[in-house]
């Protein structure tokens, strides 16, 4: 086996929200995308996207209330929206390092960034790697899964704020929680 002689890059964590018309990429659209970095002082992105269909769950709607024919007018492509989001990370990241997306819940909102990005640009400047919060304060607490919702993660990193379910503050508030969660869990490191 081969010795490596070169280090991997250094992280540069990004943390991404959306909001979208539905549960899935195959059959909704994204409609908004929100995102910062972690470290301070924080640069941020926000972006609205036309819809590439009509359809909305009415359970979407009752979460962000983003009107899907105001996008459809006002929004960007979804192409120049994924162009306009990659150029920014790209901006933003400094050479030496490689982009990880961070959100709470990441799942959800990786595999409408991973769909859209390869669908529109045919390539995910983030790669493979996303980094998903709730997991992260699964670990550090040796909680269960149940408690990683935000009832549990806002008092103990936002002040009890609750989350507005636009895309750029959302991304604001997980990188606070995820940078308060890097710095407990060095103080631990240290002991």
């Amino acid at each position: 086996m081969p010795i490596m002689t070169e280090s991997p890059p250094s992280d540069y964590f990004i943390s991404v929200d959306i909001e979208t018309a539905g549960p899935n990429p195959n059959q909704y659209s994204l409609l908004t995308i929100g995102a910062c970095t972690i470290e301070e002082p924080r640069s941020t992105f926000y972006v609205e996207l036309q819809p590439v269909n009509d359809k909305m769950t009415p359970e979407s709607y009752a979460i962000h209330r983003l009107d899907i024919k105001r996008l459809a007018e006002r929004g960007k492509s979804p192409s120049e929206a994924m162009a306009m989001f990659e150029n920014w990370i790209l901006s933003e990241i400094p050479e030496e390092c490689r982009p990880v997306f961070v959100a709470f819940n990441a799942p959800f909102d990786w595999m409408f960034i991973n769909d859209y990005f390869h669908r529109f640009l045919g390539r995910n400047p983030f790669g493979h790697t996303a980094l998903d919060i709730k997991a992260y304060y699964m670990a550090l607490n040796s909680s269960s899964w149940a408690e990683t919702s935000m009832k549990y993660v806002s008092p103990r990193y936002l002040n009890s704020r609750e989350i507005t379910h636009h895309a750029l503050r959302d991304a604001i508030d997980q990188a606070e929680i995820f940078q308060k969660m890097l710095v407990e869990a060095a103080a631990r490191n240290k002991n």
